[in-house]
């Protein structure tokens, strides 16, 4: 029966309509995979010669010992954003005269077919054949990889059970984020060193099968954990509706104010915090805030005049984050109940002007989130403040333009990772405006004065586009008008 039912997946995917579709796509993203492995290797490869370069007196084994625990933690982020569940295929064998539990056996073998459970192996193993087996043997090689592979393995068990609880709640990113900040967190401000704590365990599973034994123990209890959570959960009206309900009336009433595109945007924030992908989006636009750590507090980007222009890149994608993301797709989040907009009088201009208002809105949001960074130095305020007001003044009216172009339908339930509908062209394109847009603004401004006059050339340039908003927007919903037959057409299209 477990043959029979993986029999059965890989016709329904092979005589789905999309699979043709799809197939281009697939094969970008298996090629992408590989060399994302061979990334991987190579790293592992040249791992020994990067320490006998960056640390020649240290002990390398118990160095790197001591930063496995941060592996695991940028495994926990990247697994909790790209590991995908099995829920689509248990909707669909539910109906199906064969017991949950051998249901539910299936899709968790399945989902451990993944390139996700060999990058651990694919890293440590050169290290091991190349460092560690001179010291401690074949047997001491062979026990540090297991430990670290089987550690990894319980963490695919955990990320199922994790998501399936957590994923749909605010629960889910508040755990990533204390992962994130005790961990790495911790150690950075020295508070104390998560690394050295956990050192032990791999250093005696150099000499000894135990840690081997308690990581296999380990994976034992996430997979038994995810198990009976799915099998007490498997029913679809727990699928289905429960997510339906729970973000029933998650409206904000500060839009209502604002008429016919205020109950719009309050539409398009039920829509984000219903769908995956959408709310996928709000919860890396939070983490982006933090983006500014890697670059404000690091030597290699300060000068002696005044601040590097990195920063300005840095505060438009900081205050802008969600607007970028979510608006180069700025239709395709419409595309299943375009024509319900398209039949409403004025229903196209509520539409759009109550996505400004959504994207202004959470831009405030990040631009009061990112005030802290003042602890720095005050003038990355500054620099805050002038990419705010160009990104909501100026910004935001390119990228929709540049997202209006031949947009694409797309399913609003599938997952935000490796997801590429509603993809086209144009979304590669917005790159180029978020990028040198600021730039030719606050460069000849900054080279012909200083740093501050090209900040306050952007700041006013953003101005001048908020003001100027009534006139802007109204080139981008007359392109809908315009093309409004063609876009409604294009979205009937099968997905």
């Amino acid at each position: 029966m477990f043959f029979t039912l993986i029999r059965l997946q890989f016709l329904k995917s092979f005589r789905s309509t999309s699979f043709a579709k799809s197939l281009l796509a697939n094969i970008l993203l298996g090629f992408l995979m590989v060399l994302l492995l061979s990334y991987v290797v190579g790293i592992g490869v040249l791992l020994k010669f990067i320490l006998e370069k960056v640390a020649p007196d240290q002990d390398h084994i118990a160095l790197v010992n001591s930063f496995i625990i941060y592996f695991f933690l940028g495994e926990f982020l990247y697994r909790y954003f790209i590991q995908k569940l099995p829920v689509v295929e248990l909707e669909s064998l539910l109906h199906l005269p064969i017991g949950k539990s051998r249901i539910i056996q299936m899709l968790l073998t399945r989902s451990f077919v993944s390139a996700l459970n060999i990058i651990a192996i694919l890293l440590v193993t050169p290290f091991a054949v190349q460092v560690i087996s001179e010291t401690y043997g074949g047997f001491g090689a062979l026990s540090w990889v297991a430990t670290i592979a089987l550690a990894s393995w319980a963490l695919h068990w955990f990320m199922l059970w994790f998501k399936q609880r957590f994923e749909d709640s605010l629960i889910g990113l508040v755990g990533v984020f204390i992962v994130l900040v005790a961990g790495a967190g911790s150690s950075y401000m020295g508070w104390f060193n998560l690394g050295e704590l956990v050192q032990p365990v791999f250093a005696y599973a150099l000499v000894s099968p135990i840690p081997v034994v308690g990581a296999l123990v380990a994976m034992g209890i996430a997979y038994f954990l995810c198990y009976r959570f799915y099998v007490s959960h498997a029913y679809l009206e727990d699928l289905s509706t429960e997510e339906d309900v729970r973000f029933v009336n998650q409206s904000i009433g500060f839009f209502a104010r604002f008429g016919l595109a205020g109950e719009f945007a309050n539409v398009e924030w039920k829509l984000i915090v219903r769908h995956k992908k959408s709310r996928t989006f709000l919860m890396l636009t939070a983490f982006f805030l933090l983006y500014g750590l890697i670059f404000y507090n690091n030597p290699a980007y300060t000068t002696e005049d005044g601040f590097s222009f990195i920063f300005i890149f840095v505060g438009v994608f900081i205050t802008g984050i969600f607007m970028i993301q979510y608006g180069q797709l700025f239709l395709s989040w419409n595309s299943s109940n375009f024509d319900f907009y398209l039949n409403q009088r004025g229903g196209i201009e509520a539409l759009v002007k109550g996505k400004y208002l959504l994207f202004l809105s959470i831009s405030l949001i990040c631009f009061l989130a990112s005030v802290p960074y003042a602890y720095f130095g005050w003038h990355f305020l500054l620099i805050h403040l002038a990419t705010f007001l160009f990104n909501v003044g100026i910004l935001v009216h390119v990228i929709i333009y540049l997202a209006l172009w031949k947009p694409k339908p797309m399913d609003l339930n599938k997952g935000a990772m490796f997801n590429y509908e509603g993809v086209g062209a144009a979304q590669f394109l917005i790159m180029i405006p978020m990028m040198l847009g600021p730039y030719l603004i606050y460069v000849p401004f900054s080279l012909l004065f200083n740093d501050y006059a090209g900040l306050l050339a952007l700041g006013v340039t953003g101005v001048l586009g908020i003001f100027g908003f009534k006139r802007l927007s109204t080139i981008n919903i007359n392109r809908i008008l315009a093309n409004r037959y063609e876009i409604s057409s294009s979205f009937r299209q099968e997905l």
